[in-house]
């Protein structure tokens, strides 16, 4: 019998964070959706040209899309695309999923947002999200919270 030697991943799998999102909003409920992408894109990816931060998800006749994520193409990319960088990309998601986020934004007040990218082995998932926005004293709030934590995590090493 043969063994099958597995690729070990240099680094992590996920290839950017949107960290903005986890300060502005309450998160309420996560969602993995496929993205539809471009082959240069593909490779700005995985040399980390991405950035999440001002990206939102809208619904539009029944189907789900990423608006406001910019991946920024590589100097090397072939000179016969033309490269928009903010260009709107399509989610791939269930009808039952699309259904339920999109009847939530629409009747609750939820709003839609891309949390993270990542590697799923060959593949590239969205990680988004149904949150609430938070107002400004949630946020200071949170902030207390989060180094409260972590001074109680220095006291308790230190006892």
């Amino acid at each position: 019998m043969s063994t099958k030697s597995k690729k070990q991943h240099s680094g992590s799998a996920t290839i950017a964070q949107n960290k903005r999102a986890r300060h502005d909003y309450f998160i309420e409920e996560r969602f993995e959706a496929g993205l539809s992408l471009l082959g240069w894109e593909v490779k700005s990816l995985r040399a980390g040209k991405v950035q999440l931060t001002d990206s939102y998800v809208y619904f539009k006749n029944g189907e789900a899309f990423l608006l406001g994520a910019q991946i920024t193409p590589l100097q090397t990319a072939s000179t016969h695309f033309v490269t928009d960088p903010t260009r709107t990309r399509k989610l791939l998601l269930n009808r039952r999923e699309i259904d339920r986020i999109a009847g939530a934004v629409q009747a609750k007040g939820y709003t839609c947002v891309a949390l993270s990218l990542y590697w799923d082995k060959h593949l590239v998932k969205c990680e988004i999200a149904l949150a609430k926005g938070k107002a400004d004293h949630d946020k200071r709030e949170t902030v207390k919270e989060r180094d409260w934590q972590r001074q109680k995590q220095r006291l308790m090493r230190h006892a």
